[in-house]
């Protein structure tokens, strides 16, 4: 599955230290211009979705509303996580590669 290999990024971002999670530190990052891209798991509720969507419309910073809060969470080594933001370039551009030739995921530039 195509799956994988977006998580896998998300892993290895996590691992480099290029990703923070939280809907808090995520806005910050966000604001700040840090976040490369920003990732909102596709069951979380759509107050959430719609305040992700605006914030990263209005700071130009690329969106993806899919995967589940269970399979982010896992592929970070961390509980559910629902949203997500990597502050590296290329890990964004890896991510989005990816994501690009996924059905399942709703992606927003």
């Amino acid at each position: 599955m195509m799956n994988n290999k977006a998580l896998s990024y998300l892993g290895l971002s996590m691992r480099a230290g290029k990703l923070v999670t939280g809907e808090e530190i995520v806005l910050k990052a966000v604001r700040s211009s840090e976040a490369k891209m920003v990732i909102v798991a596709g069951d979380a509720s759509a107050n959430t979705q719609k305040k992700f969507r605006d914030k990263c419309g209005t700071y130009k910073v690329p969106l993806v509303i899919g995967f589940d809060r269970d399979s982010l969470g896992s592929s970070i080594g961390k509980e559910t996580r629902v949203v997500l933001a990597v502050t590296d370039r290329g890990f964004a551009k890896m991510i989005s590669k990816q994501v690009g030739i996924m059905s399942e995921v709703e992606y927003i530039e």
